[in-house]
């Protein structure tokens, strides 16, 4: 048995934390990037304690999911600022951009460069601006991995930046910055933070490392997500999804993915769908593809039982096997109201083949427990295409 395991310097965890860690975040520059979202002035109290403990700010917002011209603007707005920090305080997409951000302040080369899949992959040359990461959703664990998922439009495609240099210098995890969260983006980020966990236990790469964070984070989140849409204030159910998703982030960065992101990144680069609306969708279906396809074809029973202690996590039944797991994400689904991916403009039916090929060549494929064809993506994005009765 052989595995490593990394992740950011330093995690700070539990509600008020970020008021605390203030002064560590300062102690990284004295002139932050400070990547946000919409409303900046929500975090009008940090940039103060910031500015108290000699840190000036520059805000730059971020209004919806990463792009590479995005993070290009971003860059040349530190470059002219003279950021010598990157701190990213928002959800996914925020830090994913801010990580970026800072990736590629520090080298000179274009970003394409360095990007998967359309470009050469190339190394960084030099490492990252200091970069912190303050998530405010629960969901994609983007705190603790070393990439950044950008939309190039040109292209239709989503793709990684990735290096071992991009992980946080520090992230802070306060599960209060949730509270405000509406039910939607609680469900959409929750379903994402459930689909890392199950792909990563899944996932051929998997290790025993990781294997004790997606157990502990399939039963919080199973027993939480429904309480979290819910009633927001409910600080317990949020803690529960914070540590979800920060055990998500971490289980992925070490032991990979599987074929609900594979799709998801094409399927996202195609048309303009929430990331966890996409998660939400194709999760049951994709479990429910795998368990069949190795049933029929392979017959791994190592695997095969790991589908079934998935089933007894999340359900707390003894006794369910993947069947019954299967059916209870479908159950969720609906009981968290994701849409169909039919609701949305932009995908059609003649899309999903040239999807579907691109899928085959996405890095999550590689931990997929089985090797999935043409045909069944296509089947998979036929049915998470179907409106809801």
């Amino acid at each position: 048995m052989f595995f490593e395991f990394a992740t950011a310097t330093r995690i700070i965890f539990g509600p008020g934390t970020l008021k605390e860690a203030i002064p560590d975040i300062a102690t990284y520059g004295s002139r932050a990037l400070l990547v946000t979202g919409r409303s900046p002035h929500r975090h009008d109290h940090t940039i103060q304690r910031l500015e108290s403990q000699g840190t000036r700010s520059s805000i730059f917002q971020v209004s919806g999911e990463p792009t590479t011209a995005l993070v290009e603007d971003g860059v040349r707005q530190a470059r002219q600022r003279r950021c010598d920090m990157v701190l990213a305080l928002g959800g996914g997409s925020v830090v994913d951009t801010g990580k970026a951000i800072a990736a590629m302040i520090t080298n000179s080369e274009p970003l394409t460069e360095h990007l998967e899949v359309i470009g050469k992959a190339r190394p960084l040359q030099h490492p990252p601006a200091p970069f912190v990461a303050v998530p405010t959703t629960a969901g994609t664990g983007a705190e603790v991995t070393r990439n950044a998922v950008l939309g190039v439009p040109s292209h239709k495609v989503k793709v990684s930046l990735r290096s071992p240099l991009m992980l946080p210098r520090l992230a802070v995890i306060d599960p209060e910055l949730t509270l405000s969260l509406p039910p939607d983006v609680t469900a959409a980020t929750g379903m994402d933070a459930l689909t890392q966990l199950v792909e990563a236990f899944l996932s051929l790469k998997s290790n025993p490392f990781t294997d004790g964070l997606c157990r502990e984070g399939m039963v919080r989140c199973a027993r939480s997500i429904i309480t979290a849409v819910r009633d927001g204030g409910d600080l317990a159910a949020r803690t529960d999804m914070s540590l979800a998703s920060l055990f998500s982030g971490l289980a992925l960065a070490n032991g990979g993915l599987g074929a609900v992101h594979g799709i998801a990144g094409p399927l996202g680069g195609w048309a303009p769908l929430p990331h966890g609306v996409i998660c939400g969708q194709l999760l049951p279906l994709v479990f429910e593809t795998n368990r069949r396809l190795l049933t029929s074809e392979y017959g791994s029973e190592d695997i095969l039982k790991r589908f079934d202690e998935i089933a007894r996590m999340v359900t707390g039944e003894p006794m369910a096997t993947a069947r019954v797991g299967a059916q209870w994400f479908q159950g969720l689904r609906r009981e968290l109201k994701i849409p169909s991916l039919s609701t949305y403009e932009g995908l059609s039916l003649p899309d999903l083949p040239g999807i579907a090929e691109n899928a085959l060549n996405a890095s999550s494929m590689k931990g997929n427990p089985v090797a999935l064809g043409i045909t069944d993506i296509i089947d998979i994005l036929s049915r998470a295409l179907e409106p809801d009765s």
